[in-house]
């Protein structure tokens, strides 16, 4: 839980701050940018919510996966709890409640009539399992990479998903390993795509031709404007990841929804195609 004996001092005065437990992984300010901000190595309040921002500053507060966000204004918890899994896109969702297991990774919800999917592993917060429970429970559970798997233990038990992971990164206790490099059919609109490079064992998950989930394999960058990933963070080899990302050439989606940094839609897939040559080019000369 926050503290405000302990509160970062750039804070703007007011019942929302940030604490010194802060790691920087950038949920609050990605989810509620009128509210917070990336102070160089930690997230501050640069800005108190009006009503308006209310709800989303406190969703952000609960996605944080250090309890780093404290507020004195408790108004819009419970209904900022209520409000995820927090809708993007037609069935895709995002799921909050990040854990720092995962140094905050993102996680993703589908909700399908064939039966639910997450994309790597949230916090099994109660809140999150009670509404994940009420839309159906989870079917499916894909696991980007090792990285990524946080509290995917606690979701097989609670709802009995299918886990799903590539065998290269070598992580016990998953209930099916892809091998391999082709990519391999889960469903007709479910395809898993093994994208070697941040980690031996790192995959994509691409669901109906439009939405792209990379783990920690490609993400937007907003300071530069273009599609990235980072040679810096590479856990495994980074011309194998280049590789990867060229591979990703072949396939049709619109959204690139990451674990880490921020998601990116277009319009269309072809020009999320010319993004992604975009940022290959740039990345190709590091």
């Amino acid at each position: 839980m926050a503290q405000r004996t302990k509160t970062h001092p750039d804070n703007a005065p007011g019942p929302f701050f940030v604490d010194q437990s802060c790691i920087d992984c950038g949920t609050c300010y990605t989810m509620a940018p009128e509210t917070f901000a990336d102070a160089g190595d930690h997230s501050h309040v640069h800005r108190q919510p009006g009503d308006a921002q209310r709800l989303r500053a406190s969703m952000a507060l609960l996605a944080c996966p250090t309890a780093s966000i404290g507020t004195d204004d408790k108004a819009s918890m419970a209904e900022a709890a209520r409000a995820f899994p927090d809708p993007l896109e037609d069935e895709v969702h995002f799921c909050g409640f990040t854990s720092e297991q995962s140094f905050g990774a993102w996680s993703y919800f589908i909700h399908r009539s064939a039966g639910n999917v997450l994309m790597d592993s949230p916090k099994a917060a109660p809140p999150l399992l009670k509404r994940i429970e009420e839309l159906g429970g989870v079917a499916t559970l894909v696991l980007s990479h090792q990285d990524d798997v946080a509290d995917h233990a606690a979701f097989h038990a609670r709802f009995g998903c299918e886990r799903i992971m590539h065998s290269a990164d070598r992580f016990a206790g998953m209930d099916r390993y892809i091998d391999g490099n082709e990519p391999v059919s889960l469903a007709p609109d479910l395809l898993f795509i093994p994208t070697p490079g941040h980690t031996a064992g790192s995959a994509c998950l691409l669901y109906r031709d439009t939405f792209l989930f990379t783990g920690d394999h490609l993400w937007w960058n907003p300071e530069r404007g273009m599609l990235s990933a980072s040679r810096r963070v590479n856990w495994h080899s980074w011309s194998q990841q280049l590789h990867s990302l060229e591979k990703l050439l072949a396939f049709d989606f619109r959204w690139v929804l990451p674990g880490h940094g921020a998601s990116k839609a277009t319009k269309t897939p072809q020009e999320m195609r010319r993004e992604l040559e975009r940022g290959l080019a740039y990345l190709k000369q590091l």
